[in-house]
């Protein structure tokens, strides 16, 4: 996904093959020699659960040249994993896997959702200067008892829709991105129950339209907290 600082993104989608990534960077160093402020938001839709989802040689293009011109990653627990080749077992460890990110290339990085001991977080990282420590924080997430189709579409397009909007405070913007994601699941819940069906037998299509102004205007529910 890409950004102009005007506000104007296009999602380039999931992608398969390492000819179809590499033509992407081509349309990104394309872009940035017309706009070098750019923002390119990557999420690395890779895998998840300890599975991938995409052919093994993916992971070394993503690893080595769409990480370093990234301007914010938002990987999944297992993608971070495989990014980083660090295991994710703890806070800290999500928050080294950030700093390696960091290393890498990319100013922003959300790692979207970590399973630690059964409970879900978020943990985000802001590193402005190069020479300074990264700004870090985690969300803690309720688990919804369902599976839904496109969540991390979702969060990461609300993750750019935010951060254009609040370009200094990454923790804002996960508030608002999580609090929003969660009211849009939540509704969408509610509209399969009412209309007699079980959400948790089978993949549930988000209702983006219907829940509208939960996108818009998000009560945030959801606070960051930022690590030491």
């Amino acid at each position: 996904m890409v950004s102009d600082y005007n506000g104007a993104n296009s999602p380039l989608g999931y992608i398969g093959s390492v000819s179809f990534l590499n033509t992407v960077l081509e349309v990104v160093n394309k872009l940035r020699s017309v706009n070098p402020r750019l923002v390119y938001v990557c999420d690395p839709v890779m895998g998840d659960e300890g599975k991938l989802y995409v052919p093994q040689e993916l992971v070394s293009v993503y690893r080595e040249k769409v990480v370093p011109v990234v301007s914010m990653l938002t990987p999944n627990q297992f993608e971070a994993e495989l990014l980083t080749g660090l295991r994710i077992a703890s806070e800290q460890d999500g928050r080294e896997a950030c700093n390696k990110l960091h290393a890498a290339g990319p100013s922003k990085v959300v790692i979207t959702s970590i399973n630690i001991d059964g409970n879900l977080l978020l943990i985000g990282s802001n590193k402005q200067q190069k020479d300074q420590a990264a700004e870090q924080f985690k969300i803690i997430i309720p688990k919804i008892p369902a599976y839904f189709t496109g969540t991390g579409d979702l969060m990461t397009a609300l993750l750019l829709g935010w951060s254009n909007k609040y370009p200094d405070n990454l923790a804002k913007a996960a508030e608002l991105a999580v609090s929003s994601l969660q009211a849009v699941l939540q509704q969408t819940i509610n509209d399969y129950r009412r209309a007699g069906f079980d959400p948790k037998t089978s993949s549930l299509e988000i209702r983006l339209i219907q829940n509208q102004e939960d996108i818009r205007n998000p009560h945030v529910k959801f606070n960051a907290k930022k690590f030491d």
